[in-house]
């Protein structure tokens, strides 16, 4: 598994997120440093595009310069809702990628995923995944995730999130060995309601402010 998962250890990433653990952080600031840390996400997953160099003419001289490479097509999908919030700060470094949505709630007794909603750019399986959601707990919702856009034979996937717990990782793992996750934090356990502990709450009530 150690492999498969990196941890962003970015000093930038990890101030930012104990900021957004603290109980007294308000929605508007947490959803703020969801944007920001998002951004640095994207800077460090995105360290293995390729690129190609084209003929540019700076105000000096003619120079062969790097560019993205036009083939390596990115699309960013969010598992709703607090997917969202990552994806804004995502797009912001990328404002190119084309955006797909996941819509997924935990039933609370099973704590088993149930899809309401499925979104994505039709030529999807032209491009690179970046699949998004803050929280990696139990890891029922992206491995239900992961399933679903594999149907639809992508280049590639990665999962991204902002905090996982040592049972979610064991899991998605598992079920998905071929999938590369990035997180800003591995933290201690799950507690009995499936919630990450210390972790930060739920990452869609302190986003949206609807608790």
């Amino acid at each position: 598994m150690s492999n498969q998962v990196t941890v962003i250890e970015h000093p930038l990433i990890q101030h930012k997120l104990t900021l957004m653990r603290k109980n007294e952080t308000s929605t508007a600031k947490f959803r703020t440093l969801l944007k920001e840390i998002s951004l640095l996400l994207a800077y460090e997953v995105t360290r293995d595009l390729p690129l190609k160099t084209e003929l540019i003419q700076t105000p000096i001289a003619a120079m062969q310069a790097p560019v993205l490479a036009p083939d390596k097509k990115l699309v960013i999908v969010a598992i709703q809702r607090a997917g969202q919030g990552i994806l804004d700060g995502m797009l912001e470094l990328i404002p190119s990628a084309r955006v797909g949505h996941i819509g997924l709630y935990r039933d609370p007794k099973s704590l088993i995923p149930v899809e309401y909603y499925f979104k994505v750019p039709h030529d999807i399986d032209k491009r690179d995944i970046l699949l998004v959601d803050p929280m990696l707990a139990t890891g029922n919702s992206a491995i239900a995730a992961v399933e679903r856009l594999k149907s639809t034979n992508p280049q590639s996937i990665k999962f991204v999130c902002l905090l996982a717990a040592p049972e979610g990782l064991e899991h998605f793992c598992s079920v998905h060995p071929d999938i590369s996750v990035y997180t800003a934090a591995i933290d201690d356990k799950l507690d009995e309601l499936g919630y990450i502990i210390p972790g930060l709450g739920d990452a869609g009530d302190r986003l949206f402010g609807t608790k």
